[in-house]
């Protein structure tokens, strides 16, 4: 199987399992396969194993455990859409699916299910006779062991709802979510294919039939299908971008027939909403959202401002010092990535313009930009002239004692990495 194949098998496998009802699914089918597999064990097994059992009480303790299970679901359940809720009106709607994501509240609710289908399963099986003694006996000692299961998750459950949700963890999620898109990006800015500078006017486009955003571009496809039929593949939509009738998802030069169109097509995600894996400027939004909906007169939060801030500077930081991959995988396709400045302004240019009024989080700009522009020199004028934006903006709303503080401030620490500022 081809590498592009690989790649796609795996990102629809990572996909799938994001979706809380997958999990929650295999979890069902592993209780009803361990409940079943009792009578299956205590008819196989050569020797006997019968432990002495009051009357009923395999099935008092499967009632009890359906009855929990069952309550426990639903508090769960609230719990998280509590906490999905509280994200989107506290943060930003775009953390809502690294909530819906997070394994530890998936794997919980899943745990509870599964423990509730068990208890289900069990419960029927011993009303209708399907056990013997020593399968009554293996059940008996399956439910201790589910009981140990449920008790250990719970505890790790209550422990996690601590956090889950909360301000704090939502900006650790979509930071770490915009660390790993921006390091893949400066990894492999263009996802392995040739850097496109210009679209040939002999190319003819070539349009998405849906109507959306670009969520996952399969490269190694377009290349196969391209080389297959001797031709070269532009793209034109980058994730990230949207497919309208404005924007084609690519340009092709060659002689494709409709089969080849469908399948370049084809290698194209198209989604209503956005995603975090191929696109970089997703991540960076999202916390630029957050920033702004802490400086907005309603909430007037500087400080989780200033903590996006300080994100970024991470973030960033992390594209800055990695080393990215000359080698081109694709010869037959051309992409043009996100440049970097616009990265920037996406980040900076709405908190500047938002908080354009609080000195506190101009001098985390200034600062934080001067610092990502010591670790590039080669890219020092990208922040530069990002700081002259919010210096500017700042210069218009601020008082006059404020912004002289200010433009000391950031002379001082442009001059403190060897970058001078007027």
């Amino acid at each position: 199987m081809a590498s592009g194949t690989h790649g796609s098998v795996r990102s629809f496998l990572l996909r799938l399992g994001k979706k809380v009802w997958v999990r929650a699914a295999l979890f069902a089918l592993i209780a009803v396969a361990f409940a079943l597999a009792a009578g299956f064990i205590g008819a196989a097994v050569p020797f006997r194993v019968v432990i002495e059992l009051g009357q009923n009480s395999v099935d008092s303790l499967l009632q009890i455990i359906a009855t929990a299970m069952l309550t426990a679901t639903t508090f769960s359940v609230t719990a998280m859409v509590t906490a999905y809720s509280s994200a989107t009106t506290t943060a930003t709607p775009r953390a809502t699916q690294l909530l819906v994501a997070d394994p530890t509240s998936q794997n919980s609710l899943s745990t509870f299910v599964g423990a509730f289908v068990f208890s289900m399963v069990g419960i029927i099986a011993l009303s209708t006779g399907y056990y013997t003694d020593q399968g009554r006996t293996i059940l008996f000692l399956g439910t201790l062991i589910v009981i140990a299961i449920v008790v250990v998750t719970l505890l790790r459950w209550i422990a996690h709802l601590a956090d889950f949700g909360r301000m704090a963890d939502v900006i650790d999620r979509v930071e770490q979510a915009a660390s790993d898109s921006m390091s893949a990006y400066a990894a492999s800015p263009t996802l392995g294919a040739q850097r496109l500078e210009r679209v040939p006017a002999s190319a003819r486009p070539v349009w998405a039939e849906d109507v959306g955003y670009v969520v996952h571009i399969d490269v190694a496809a377009l290349n196969r299908t391209a080389a297959k039929h001797d031709a070269q593949v532009y793209v034109a939509s980058s994730p990230g971008r949207s497919a309208d009738a404005l924007h084609p998802l690519l340009y092709v030069s060659g002689r494709l027939d409709d089969d080849a169109v469908s399948a370049l097509r084809g290698a194209f995600r198209i989604a209503p909403h956005r995603d975090y894996e191929q696109d970089p400027r997703l991540g960076i939004i999202a916390l630029s959202e957050i920033g702004s909906r802490a400086l907005s007169p309603a909430t007037n939060d500087p400080g989780t401002a200033i903590e996006i801030i300080a994100a970024f500077h991470r973030v960033f930081a992390l594209a800055l010092r990695a080393d990215p991959s000359g080698d081109v995988s694709y010869e037959r396709v051309w992409l043009t990535p996100p440049e970097l400045e616009t990265l920037v302004i996406d980040a900076f240019r709405p908190l500047a313009r938002d908080g354009a009024s609080i000195l506190e989080v101009h001098l985390r700009i200034q600062k934080c930009l001067a610092a990502l522009a010591a670790i590039d020199r080669s890219q020092s004028a990208v922040f530069s002239r990002a700081a002259d934006d919010a210096r500017g903006r700042a210069k218009a709303a601020m008082s006059r004692a404020d912004y002289r503080e200010l433009r000391s401030a950031a002379r001082g620490a442009w001059e403190s990495v060897g970058l001078r500022r007027d």
